[in-house]
C-alpha cells in the first residue's frame, strides 16, 4: 500500500527513520543522512530511500571497522561488507484490533503496571530495568530477535511470570508519528501453546490504542503460524520489507564529511 505519486511517505514505509526524526529523536545518533539508535538500545539504523556510496560511509563511522549493524530496506550494502542476516518479512498493522475501554487490555489485564486477571491466570505486569536480567534470559532461549540491555527504554514492556520465572513477553520498540510497533514477542519453549503470547500481544495493543496510536508489527515471511496469529487478533499485512543485518569491513577508509551529531 502505497501513498499517491508525490504524496508525503507513510510513516511506516520508512520506520526506523521516521520514529528517529519523531517520537524517537532523543535516541538518534547522525552522521550525514543516516540516523541509528545507541547500540545498546537497538541495531536498527535508518538509512536513505537509495542510499550513496556517502551514506555507506557515514553509516560505516557511525558503527565502526568491524561492527554490525541492522536496517530495514531491500538494498544490499557495498562490495566487501558482509550480509550477515537477510530476512524478509511483512509489515502487519493493527487497526482491526479493538480499541480499550479506557486502560483495560483484554482478559482483565491493564495495559499499565499489572492488574487481576480472572479465573486464576497470572498478572500481566509491566516490566522495567529492573527486569532486564531475566528479558534478556528469556529471550536467549526463545530467540525472537534483538533484545538488547537498554531496549526497555524504547516503550512499554510487558511480561508473564511464573513461580517468579518470566516465562512470556512482548513491548513496544519503533515509534514512528502516530504508530508503535510491537516487538519482542517471546515465550519460554515450556510453556507455548497457551496463549500467553496472544494475551500479551493484545494489552500492548491496548495500551497503543488507548492513547490514540495505532500498533503495527513485523513477522518473518517464514513464520506462517505467528502471521495467522496476528489476523486473528486484528492485525492485516500492509506491505513487505528485507531486514538486513550487515558487518562494517574491519579495514575501511575513515568517511571524509559526514558530520557527526
Amino acid at each position: 500500500m502505497r501513498g499517491a505519486p508525490g504524496a508525503s511517505p507513510h510513516p511506516l514505509d520508512h520506520p526506523v527513520r521516521s520514529a528517529l526524526t519523531g517520537p524517537h529523536a532523543g535516541f538518534a545518533e547522525r552522521r550525514g543522512d543516516v540516523l541509528r539508535y545507541p547500540p545498546e538500545v537497538s541495531p536498527f539504523t535508518a538509512l536513505p530511500a537509495t542510499p550513496s556510496g556517502q551514506d555507506w560511509a557515514d553509516a560505516a563511522a557511525l558503527a565502526g571497522p568491524g561492527a554490525m549493524f541492522s536496517y530495514a530496506a531491500d538494498v544490499l550494502p557495498p562490495a566487501g561488507w558482509e550480509v550477515v542476516i537477510r530476512v524478509p518479512a511483512v509489515q502487519m498493522v493493527g487497526d482491526g484490533v479493538p480499541a480499550p475501554d479506557g486502560v483495560a487490555a483484554p482478559d482483565g489485564a491493564l495495559a499499565r503496571d499489572g492488574a487481576a486477571a480472572p479465573d486464576g491466570a497470572e498478572d500481566v505486569v509491566r516490566l522495567t530495568a529492573a527486569d532486564v536480567p531475566d528479558m534478556l534470559a528469556l529471550v536467549e532461549v526463545a530467540q525472537p530477535g534483538p533484545f538488547l540491555p537498554r531496549t526497555v527504554e524504547m516503550g512499554v514492556y510487558l511480561g508473564i511470570r511464573r513461580r517468579g520465572e518470566l516465562v512470556a513477553m512482548a513491548g513496544e520498540r519503533l515509534h514512528p508519528p502516530g504508530w508503535t510497533e510491537i516487538s519482542a514477542v517471546c515465550t519460554h519453549p515450556a510453556h507455548r501453546g497457551q496463549g500467553l503470547a496472544a494475551r500479551l500481544v493484545l494489552a500492548v495493543a491496548a495500551g497503543v490504542r488507548a492513547r490514540g496510536e495505532t500498533p503495527f508489527l513485523h513477522a518473518a515471511t517464514s513464520n506462517t503460524n505467528a502471521i495467522r496469529l496476528y489476523e486473528r487478533l486484528g492485525f492485516r499485512p500492509r506491505r513487505t520489507t528485507m531486514f538486513h543485518a550487515v558487518r562494517v569491513p574491519a579495514e575501511i577508509a575513515a568517511a571524509p564529511a559526514g558530520e557527526a551529531r
